[in-house]
């Protein structure tokens, strides 16, 4: 049931994924936590310490029914988050409750789980960049060939198409995803170290044997689906892997608030919208709008989360020694809503990629008010081919182009550079010639092409490879 007399993040109401809501979730964290312990007592039972398989049995009877209450009731009293835990599942499993966390410190559970939800947040980002990407790629190879203004400086440039703009949006995406799988596959658990990382307390467990302590550390590793543990650590792993973490998230943020911004953009100039459903309402004063709620709300999100990343990197540098505890209030909020954010802009990534709606016929108009001044050179080739002085004609299509923008900006009139240039007997030519030099499609170089390609060669292959994540959805809740 829904509480309206408390504050409740809108990242929880408005803006995450039921997926990436349930990774942070308190289930999820303290399950693994649950997990964690058994995987040690496993490892610590193959290395011949006196742990029974009843004992495991009782753990792993109760790994996800969590008492909240109990261990709520405990923290109030001793103030520790972890050894709360404990005493809760040791309520549970009173057989198994006196090698529970053995030889461990709340590191142990705290941070590998923090390492195993990285992964799973990571891996969901990954999804569902995949998922824009695709979008794009259908959207890009639809409109290769619609030549389109580019703009330098935000002013008409070279023509471009709008389906090779699109490939600017998805080349960025694909760094991101280049970054994210960098960040999956370097990621390691903290492992089994002990209170400061010498793993002291597992030196006296075993009698001083290194090898059962790096094969209790190995085994652990493996059960909980990783590959490596980190060489060195203090009491924690070092905070710079949260920041390389959510730096790689945050890149994102870069990449999906420019897209969003080019489209608002292109939405004021009629060429493009975001999708707009039948019932929407533009604003509550003008019913005629259209505003770019969604582009806007990508913009809004991507600027928290490029801001959210200062957190991670000055936890990193504040630590002192082997760990202080400044770091863990940051932490759980920072790093958490950082990944809830890169979720919220991905979910409308997909839902506009999936509907953006093209105006063709707006797009070719003003292709054909700034195309004149584009295709001076051409004109000019022509009419030296017909006997004129180049530096003549270059300096007469000047005065023209001068005169002809001042008609359009002083005066609010169209382009009318072609009738001036038709009306100069210097270039001798006749309206039927110069618009022959009007073809749009002539002035895109080689777009389409770089479209087909860039498709062909850099994002088909990214999709063959994750086909279950093609195919993506996203209704959003406001």
């Amino acid at each position: 049931m829904a509480q309206h007399d408390r504050y409740i993040s809108p990242f929880s109401t408005r803006y995450a994924s039921d997926e990436m809501q349930y990774i942070f979730s308190d289930d999820n964290k303290f399950r693994t936590w649950r997990k964690l312990w058994i995987a040690l007592a496993k490892a610590e039972q193959k290395q011949g310490l006196a742990i029974t398989d009843e004992q495991i049995a009782e753990l792993e009877a109760h790994k996800d029914d969590v008492n909240y209450e109990d261990a709520i009731a405990r923290e109030k009293l001793v103030r520790h988050d972890v050894m709360s835990h404990v005493y809760a599942y040791g309520l549970q499993c009173p057989k198994a409750k006196g090698i529970i966390h053995l030889g461990a410190t709340s590191c142990y559970v705290g941070d590998n789980t923090d390492v195993i939800i990285m992964r799973e947040a990571l891996q969901l980002v990954r999804k569902k960049i995949i998922g824009v990407l695709a979008n794009l790629a259908k959207f890009a190879d639809e409109y290769k060939d619609m030549p389109c203004l580019a703009y330098t400086h935000c002013q008409p440039a070279q023509l471009t198409t709008v389906g090779k703009r699109a490939t600017l949006w998805m080349n960025e995406l694909y760094m991101d995803l280049e970054e994210i799988d960098h960040q999956i596959g370097q990621l390691a658990l903290r492992g089994v170290k002990g209170t400061t990382g010498t793993q002291a307390s597992f030196m006296e467990l075993f009698g001083g044997d290194s090898a059962k302590i790096k094969a209790v550390e190995a085994d652990v590793c493996a059960q909980m689906g990783f590959t490596k543990v980190v060489p060195v650590c203090g009491q924690t792993y070092s905070r710079k892997v949260d920041y390389n973490v959510l730096s790689a998230v945050a890149g994102l943020g870069q990449s999906a608030m420019k897209m969003a911004t080019d489209i608002r953009l292109l939405a004021n100039f009629k060429e493009m919208e975001e999708p707009f459903e039948k019932n929407q309402i533009g604003s509550s004063a003008m019913p005629y709008k259209r505003n770019p709620m969604r582009c806007e709300r990508i913009c809004a999100l991507s600027r928290y989360l490029m801001v959210d990343v200062l957190n991670p990197a000055m936890t990193a540098g504040t630590q002192w020694f082997e760990r202080t505890l400044d770091d863990s209030a940051n932490k759980r909020i920072a790093m958490a809503e950082g990944f809830l954010a890169a979720d919220a802009i991905l979910n409308i990534l997909l839902n506009v990629s999936d509907g953006l709606v093209v105006y063709p016929k707006v797009v070719r108009a003003r292709v054909m008010a700034e195309l004149p001044f584009m295709a001076s050179e051409n004109i000019m080739m022509k009419a030296v081919k017909k006997g004129g002085d180049r530096q003549e004609l270059h300096e007469r299509l000047r005065e023209h182009a001068v005169a002809a923008a001042a008609v359009v900006k002083q005066e609010g009139k169209p382009n009318d550079m072609i009738a001036r240039v038709e009306a100069d007997p210097a270039f001798g030519l006749s309206r039927e010639e110069i618009e022959a030099e009007l073809s749009p499609e002539a002035f895109t170089g080689r777009s389409a092409e770089q479209v087909t390609e860039f498709l062909r060669d850099v994002i088909q292959p990214v999709l063959d490879a994750n086909k279950e994540d093609l195919g993506q959805h996203v209704e959003l809740n406001v």
